[in-house]
């Protein structure tokens, strides 16, 4: 009977397809990740997630919003997305006061902050159903934090989509990102202008529900 109901179960679950998600924004610092969510936000629901900044970690807490219906190819699942702090393998205070002009209290402050982002972007993965992971489309793709985040997410089975950011700019190679990760589905956009978001927002809806 027990075996019965696993399988009715199974089957059920098969049928009736979940249409609601949460889905996790990951990447490394300054890969366009809280652009993303504030374009994704603005096309659905005509709000922004949070501030950007060029000076890395300017997201330093896990921002939600939740009940983006998204509709594409006649079907429609309902997301609650979660904005991450970037996740790097290492953050230097004198990063932002060399590079970036923080004073040094500024600077420290502002490094202590982004580690405790990173925690919070890692507890967040217990919570999430699936990952929007946005990489740097200019940058080389074989990067220790890059490896380091996609292995992470492999390792808890997590449903991942790849998001290759920046194709507005010139030097963009989203085929460099295809190659280097064949085993995901990669979307190429910029988050920035919009381009291709459409396409992105048609994979969403195929691969999460």
């Amino acid at each position: 009977m027990v075996g019965l109901f696993s399988r009715f179960s199974r089957w059920f679950q098969t049928i009736f397809k979940r249409k609601h998600l949460k889905v996790g924004i990951y990447g490394p610092p300054n890969a366009g990740k809280t652009t993303l969510a504030n374009r994704i936000s603005m096309d659905w629901l005509g709000e922004e997630v949070g501030s950007v900044s060029e000076v890395p970690h300017e997201t330093r807490e896990a921002l939600e919003k939740r009940e983006i219906v998204i509709e594409a190819d006649g079907a429609r699942v309902t997301f609650d997305i979660v904005d991450t702090p970037g996740v790097t393998t290492k953050i230097d205070y004198h990063e932002f006061v060399e590079e970036y002009g923080l004073n040094d209290e500024e600077g420290r402050e502002r490094a202590r902050e982004a580690t405790q982002g990173i925690i919070d972007a890692i507890k967040w993965l217990d919570k999430v159903e699936g990952v929007l992971l946005v990489l740097d489309s200019t940058q080389d793709p074989f990067t220790q934090v890059n490896l380091t985040i996609l292995g992470n997410l492999e390792a808890r089975d997590l449903p991942v989509l790849i998001v290759a950011n920046k194709i507005d700019r010139q030097e963009s190679s989203p085929a460099s990102l295809r190659a280097a990760f064949q085993k995901h589905t990669v979307v190429p956009v910029s988050a920035l202008t919009g381009f291709n978001m459409e396409n992105l927002y048609r994979t969403m809806v195929k691969y999460f529900r």
